[in-house]
């Protein structure tokens, strides 16, 4: 390729990137929003509807966690081209009238195509993009998720109205192909940056770097063994990565515990109608997506990771009191500010995360350590609805289910403290 084909990273390789974290979740939350229609079809409880949920966000942890290293020695087009095929291949499989456990199948194979996203996508932005853009383009990429939720939302109701939801899916199938063409192109006229590191080349500044330096916020320092590159002995990740995994377990049950349980919530205890029950979803996202811009940006001007993981913990508390309050009082007032708490706090730990490990783990080892992480939300991810909905069940109904909620951000807030402490503790 010669020089003149290149060209700096640009709104291509940016929209590739917010594509790849998109692509796996559309599938769900484009079934979510035809739910009463295939419900009605295939003769299944809302229980089994349920289990669509598990085994998509089941399948993304396990993926996460078990194939990070082998992604390590893959290409950026080659997990890309994975995530891409993965997603077009899940919507195509609902189109086939096998029953459940055809949309079963395609639920768990949109999980594995969340395996990569945020390991790749971070990888191609430490080896692409300046540092000036880089973090500011983590908000904008791991806004994927609920610009998915928002196209979906959209694009399958309409869509069903004329060829039902199984025709839906069909169309909705060539987003993830146009996301392959696109990619393609990004990442070949986006070149390495001069410093960077790809996947099976080394570099002397990239295999030793200055292991006392800390980074820009003082959240961990670089350890020497994650810069080892031998391929026969994989380099052990800090302890900040299981940290921040374990923060995005305890968020992650929260965020889907509400995410789920928030619409019927506002249905049955406030008595909102479906629409307007619905509208409390796609407020949630839409207020995701500023808050994880926003988050990113100052990430980018360098605050502490985790002292921005304290506030968002304490901001979510807030949010689910006032759910519990909500609901007690049956002010709907402060259903809309809770919504609008949720959304600005819990769905943005993750840019926060990902900001975070881009801080203290070399591309080398990029995949996997982001997997870790990843593989700690999606767990979370996949107890909060089954625990909610045990809670929600039960004589202690929705009050009970709101309390567990407040009380995983609580650990979420304690976990943040003792990070914030350890770390003071290290740079002195």
């Amino acid at each position: 390729m010669t020089n003149s084909e290149q060209k700096a990273p640009g709104v291509g390789l940016l929209t590739v990137l917010l594509g790849a974290v998109a692509a796996g979740p559309i599938l769900l939350y484009g079934l979510s929003a035809t739910s009463d229609s295939i419900i009605a079809e295939l003769g299944i409880s809302e229980a089994q509807f349920g289990l669509l949920a598990t085994a998509c966000f089941g399948c993304a942890a396990v993926g996460n966690a078990t194939l990070g290293r082998l992604a390590d020695r893959h290409s950026d087009l080659s997990l890309m081209a994975f995530i891409f095929v993965l997603s077009a291949l899940a919507l195509l499989l609902v189109v086939v009238p096998a029953g459940f456990g055809m949309l079963l199948l395609a639920a768990s194979l949109a999980g594995i195509a969340q395996s990569f996203p945020n390991g790749v996508t971070n990888r191609i932005l430490l080896e692409r993009v300046p540092t000036a853009k880089r973090i500011g383009w983590v908000g904008v990429k791991q806004s994927g998720v609920q610009v998915s939720q928002l196209v979906a939302s959209l694009a399958f109701p309409v869509l069903a109205i004329g060829i039902g939801w199984r025709g839906a899916a069909l169309a909705v199938a060539i987003i993830p192909l146009l996301l392959l063409v696109m990619t393609w192109q990004a990442l070949r006229t986006t070149p390495l940056l001069p410093m960077a590191n790809p996947v099976g080349g080394t570099t002397a500044e990239a295999d030793a770097p200055d292991t006392n330096a800390t980074t820009d916020s003082g959240d961990a320092t670089v350890p020497a063994e994650a810069t080892d590159r031998s391929p026969t002995r994989p380099a052990r990740h800090p302890g900040m990565v299981w940290a921040l995994a374990a923060f995005g377990l305890l968020n992650g049950v929260g965020v889907q515990a509400t995410n789920v349980y928030m619409p019927l919530f506002a249905v049955r205890e406030l008595d909102f109608s479906l629409v307007l029950g619905g509208t409390t979803a796609a407020l949630a996202g839409v207020v995701g997506v500023i808050g994880r811009v926003s988050w990113a940006r100052r990430m980018a001007k360098g605050a502490s990771g985790l002292h921005l993981l304290l506030i968002l913990a304490l901001i979510a508390l807030l949010g689910a009191g006032l759910f519990l309050t909500a609901g007690t009082f049956r002010w709907s007032v402060l259903l809309w500010i809770a919504v609008a708490l949720h959304g600005i706090s819990a769905l943005g730990v993750s840019v926060v995360l990902m900001s975070a490990l881009m801080r203290v783990i070399p591309a080398s080892s990029m995949v996997s350590a982001s997997g870790i992480v990843t593989a700690g939300m999606f767990f979370g991810f996949a107890l909060g609805p089954v625990g909610m909905g045990l809670l929600v069940s039960s004589v202690g109904g929705f009050p009970l289910g709101w309390i567990a909620v407040g009380i995983t951000y609580l650990l979420c807030t304690l976990l943040a403290l003792v990070l914030i402490r350890a770390n003071s503790r290290r740079r002195q």
